[in-house]
């Protein structure tokens, strides 16, 4: 009888040792891999809808004149590419040496989880490495490098899917300034687009996202600097691209033209994403004394057409679209940063001090960043120019828009990458 209990006993805590051995490597394990998606990540250009807009709210209303906390920074290779930030990593392009890469990074921590060759190093006297920002979707980051190199690449340790040479295989040279690839891809339902900017009908290619197969290429538009949106106005989903020559339409079924917007920049300098101000208008801007116009789409049965509102060079985007709220828009008029009114183009504030910078908005305030690295809150408000709090953060060159995850604010120069807590107590 003392002998069966004695072997019960010995069962019984050998069964709790292996329960909580096993509890414990899931806890681990748990840490070790990607966060669940958040409705807070900003896996793309400008955001979860390209719009430049987070929904994250708690955000602080206040910093101290050094700013926020900084959760760590890292040293970086050269480049303007944005992050993009999905299940706890973040992803981006960069130049170190003669080579370029697509780096994945802990989130949280700034830490290298895998990096990628993506091809040689991009020179230009309007500055080295890659432009592109990536574009995570379904554990598959996609990259497109300064030299047109496309590539598909698995989240978890960078393995290639599939890859593709667009100067090589659809005789593209990418934008005519300095011919760095700057735009960055969109996904659309089982499709890849980018704009190419290739002859012969090789400007705007779709590709199976999985396969990378072809799946249509049209048009032998001059690649820009823009990348594209998708938006649907009365039942009629359209992919906007905005090549050297203008703003143009389509279909992503077939890459059918819906409509096309001509639109001439001194050396094809078109690099502000069109901007969808649902249910159905759509903003254009470029910088270089020409101006912006706000269209509006009327689609019906599978076809779609467009009308001007109005036309002005009151806001002439550079680097990044404007943002809008409720009835206003906020850019960067060239070095000023503006506010107007949507369906007027009415000015209502100008402010200096930033240079041509960039923005997001969250949690009612603008995010604005200097080219010289001066970081500032701004409240999003038509009344006028309402600055909640700023600090410098960076120097040297800053054009890469910021991206915003989870309370962390990511931020580069060409040197480095900075995450800040904008949410307190991270």
């Amino acid at each position: 009888m003392k002998s069966r209990l004695l072997f019960a006993c010995i069962l019984l805590c050998f069964a709790l040792l292996s329960f909580g051995w096993s509890f414990n490597q899931k806890s681990a394990d748990s840490k070790s891999k990607p966060a669940a998606n958040s409705t807070s990540d900003w896996p793309q250009w400008l955001g979860p809808n390209r719009n430049g807009i987070s929904a994250e709210t708690g955000l602080l209303k206040s910093w101290p004149a050094t700013g926020p906390k900084i959760l760590w920074r890292i040293p970086l290779g050269e480049g303007f590419s944005g992050v993009s930030i999905s299940q706890g990593r973040a992803y981006t392009l960069f130049s170190q040496g003669n080579d370029e890469f697509v780096v994945c990074l802990a989130a949280a921590t700034g830490k290298e989880l895998w990096r990628a060759r993506s091809g040689s190093t991009f020179k230009d006297t309007n500055g080295n490495g890659p432009r592109s920002t990536p574009t995570v979707h379904s554990e598959v980051v996609y990259a497109l490098g300064a030299h047109g190199k496309l590539f598909a690449l698995q989240t978890a340790g960078g393995k290639k899917l599939w890859s593709h040479d667009l100067k090589k295989e659809f005789k593209t040279s990418g934008p005519a300034r300095d011919g760095g690839f700057s735009t960055s891809p969109l996904i659309e339902g089982n499709l890849l687009l980018v704009e190419a900017g290739g002859g012969e009908g090789n400007s705007f290619i779709a590709f199976n996202k999985q396969s990378g197969a072809m799946v249509w290429k049209v048009e032998s538009d001059r690649a820009a600097f823009a990348s594209p949106i998708a938006i649907t106005v009365n039942g009629v989903r359209q992919i906007v691209f905005f090549s050297a020559t203008g703003a143009i339409a389509m279909s992503p079924a077939d890459g059918k033209v819906f409509w096309r917007l001509p639109w001439k920049t001194d050396d094809d300098v078109n690099a502000a994403t069109p901007l969808f101000i649902p249910p159905d208008k759509v903003f254009i801007s470029s910088g270089y004394d020409v101006g912006a116009t706000l269209l509006r789409i009327k689609a019906d049965n599978a076809t779609a057409r467009i009308e001007e509102i109005w036309k002005s060079k009151v806001m002439q985007n550079i680097y990044t679209s404007s943002i809008l709220q409720g009835d206003y828009l906020y850019g960067f008029d060239g070095g000023m940063l503006k506010c107007i009114e949507l369906n007027t183009g009415a000015e209502k504030w100008t402010q200096r001090g930033f240079g041509v910078g960039t923005l997001i908005y969250a949690d009612g305030h603008l995010i604005v960043l200097g080219d010289k690295g001066k970081l500032a809150l701004v409240e999003a408000a038509p009344t006028g120019y309402k600055e909640k709090a700023v600090a410098e953060i960076l120097d040297g060159r800053c054009i890469t828009v910021p991206a915003l995850a989870g309370g962390k604010l990511y931020l580069r120069n060409a040197k480095e990458l900075i995450c800040l807590d904008v949410r307190g107590g991270l």
